[in-house]
């Protein structure tokens, strides 16, 4: 067991410190919203790809997935088909409306098909949904902080706050973009080196590890059982997963912001795409990882599932090792909370602020307001952190993330759906079954697993949206 030493903390200060002064660097030049928000719509494809990958997983892929697979099994991998489906499905559908025309937000779509009350609605849902689960995702990071350190939770959350904001407010998109691309490569790096640890530290290596866990059952892939309030089954991986990323993908501004920030919709479809392909990957690999540290602790008992890898770095790692994993886990951090930032400020500003100041979408007041916008979505983020930590005790975080963006996601699908399939109900309609799309899901969110939930939300919002546009129209 060696701890964290010093060599350690200096990689970890060289590394946060790099990354911080590269990221403020990235933003010179920017005179205009579209710059700050945007990229000048001009980011290659495959940096936008690596930063989708990087933006959805994060910390919760670093430390809460090999939890996952620690105390359960390879099933979570089932998610990853319907990822991947939901994201052809977005690039053919999707995609190409959102390029039709200088669209600066994924709402903007609904103002065009239903006015500006749907587009205010479905921008605030977003943003409620991402400051909840977002300020999940803070909390998670703050974890191997805390142990290394021994400060509190909420010290550690303002630290790793505080960092991410400086590249953030400086650098805008393009930075939050070429930073989650390196911060992605790091973060893989560092479980490959956790791969190699478990193969030098298990007796047996890798065979031992998958020859015990085979016989223990945590090597099952697939589960084709038909149990509705079972999470992580074959038919709620297809089709819960699929669903569950046509909304998170196709409507979500943290996603959409980046796809946008393509040159042209071909880019965008390949960004998208890929990033599914490159998701299967990486699941994979960290759920790897939590069957090897149950081989490793062999099977023991933790207070926190997402303590079990954050913990096996800290204290089993050798110096150098341990400072370079850390610095891991908060560039998978880092790079999910800036893109948070950057897009509640885009949507804030855009949806809200543009239209309420009277000013063009690019002008170079949207900068210094996105800038203000920036600044109060990252004391708001750090604030939700600290207030989740009484509840960290009772569930994982990724799941807990999750399950938050998925009560509002099929509300959101089902009002793009409505625009899309549609031409009847207007914008009372269209509110009014988002709201009781999302209304059913609460109601229903402790009978069936979180994966049900988007296809349900979705489904309520379309069926209730066009009746009440077909009673509308009757009634004139």
């Amino acid at each position: 067991m060696t701890g964290f030493t010093t060599l350690d903390l200096l990689i970890l200060v060289a590394y946060l410190i790099g990354i911080t002064a590269w990221g403020a660097w990235l933003g010179r030049g920017q005179t205009t919203g579209a710059d700050y928000f945007l990229g000048g719509r001009s980011l290659p494809w495959g940096a936008v790809m690596l930063s989708v990958v990087a933006t959805e997983t994060s910390t919760l892929t670093f430390l809460s997935i090999p939890g996952v697979a620690y105390a359960g099994s390879l099933v979570f991998l089932q998610l990853t088909i319907g990822y991947l489906a939901g994201r052809i499905a977005i690039a053919s559908v999707f995609l190409p409306a959102y390029y039709k025309g200088e669209l600066s937000t994924a709402y903007a779509l609904l103002e065009a098909r239903f006015g500006e009350g749907a587009r205010r609605v479905t921008s605030a849902i977003f943003m409620v949904t991402r400051l909840l689960a977002d300020s999940v995702r803070l909390f998670a990071t703050a974890i191997p902080l805390a142990l290394i350190t021994d400060w509190p939770y909420a010290l550690s959350i303002a630290v790793i706050g505080a960092l991410t904001l400086a590249y953030t407010y400086c650098g805008g998109i393009r930075a939050v973009v070429w930073v989650d691309s390196v911060q992605m490569a790091l973060y893989l790096l560092g479980a490959g080196i956790a791969m190699v640890t478990i193969q030098l530290s298990v007796p047996g290596g890798w065979s031992h590890v998958l020859s015990s866990a085979g016989e223990a059952g945590k090597l099952q892939l697939l589960d084709f059982s038909w149990n509705l309030s079972a999470p992580y089954t074959f038919l709620a991986g297809l089709a819960g997963g699929a669903v569950f990323t046509m909304a998170s993908h196709g409507t979500d501004q943290l996603i959409v912001q980046r796809l946008l920030a393509c040159r042209t919709v071909r880019d965008s479809q390949k960004a998208l795409v890929g990033s599914g392909v490159a998701v299967m990957f990486q699941f994979l690999l960290f759920l790897l990882v939590g069957i090897g540290l149950w081989a490793f602790y062999e099977g023991q008992a933790f207070e926190r599932t997402d303590e079990i890898f954050a913990r096996f770095i800290v204290e089993e790692l050798p110096a150098g090792v341990t400072g370079l994993l850390i610095a891991c886990v908060f560039a998978a951090a880092m790079s999910s909370l800036s893109s948070s930032m950057n897009s509640l400020a885009s949507a804030t500003a855009y949806d809200y602020w543009v239209p309420i100041a009277g000013i063009t979408g690019n002008d170079v007041r949207v900068l210094r307001a996105g800038k203000l916008f920036t600044l109060a979505w990252a004391g708001l983020l750090v604030g939700g952190a600290i207030a989740f930590i009484p509840l960290s005790r009772q569930t994982s975080a990724v799941e807990v993330a999750l399950g938050v963006a998925a009560v509002v996601y099929g509300g959101l699908l089902g009002a793009f759906a409505l625009g899309a399939l549609t031409k009847r109900p207007g914008q009372r309609a269209a509110i009014f079954g988002i709201a009781l799309g999302i209304l059913t899901v609460l109601s229903l969110r402790n009978e069936i697993a979180w994966l049900w939930y988007v296809p349900l939300g979705a489904t309520v919002t379309l069926v209730a949206g066009g009746l009440a546009g077909l009673a509308a129209s009757r009634n004139r």
